[in-house]
């Protein structure tokens, strides 16, 4: 009965090899920021959305880039020994999810108080060959 599960979790591990995920949390940036950028590198190769990334003027592009670079790294750790450029990497999914806010007050005319609301985003990455 152990052997089995330990053939399927094998067959498994070789199956994700290829897909590699990495996650950026509680960025202090806007989530609707952070998906402009997002939005344009999905789908797209690996090195273009480098490319992409580091030619961007938006803020978010640098914390996205180095996001994907790290992505690049895990994948590197699972397939040792493989080469990039062989792979056809693409930018799989990107997905960016709101995450905690702070809240602040702004004191505004008449005693009253404005409520500032400085949010925060998750951003998770997965990265995947072109053929699956």
């Amino acid at each position: 009965m152990g052997s089995r599960k330990q053939d399927s979790a094998i067959a498994r591990k070789e199956a994700n090899k290829d897909v590699v995920k990495a996650s950026l949390n509680n960025c202090p940036s806007s989530p609707r920021k952070m998906r402009l950028v997002a939005d344009i590198i999905r789908g797209e190769k690996v090195d273009k959305a480098l490319y992409i990334l580091k030619y961007s003027k938006k803020e978010a592009s640098n914390k996205l880039e180095k996001l994907l670079l790290s992505a690049i790294a895990n994948w590197q750790v699972k397939n040792e020994g493989a080469d990039i450029e062989e792979a056809n990497l693409i930018v799989k999914e990107i997905y960016v999810d709101s995450a905690r806010q702070l809240k602040r007050l702004r004191p505004a005319p008449q005693g009253r108080g404005y409520r500032i609301r400085k949010r925060s985003n998750h951003v998770t990455i997965i990265l995947g060959n072109k053929e699956n």
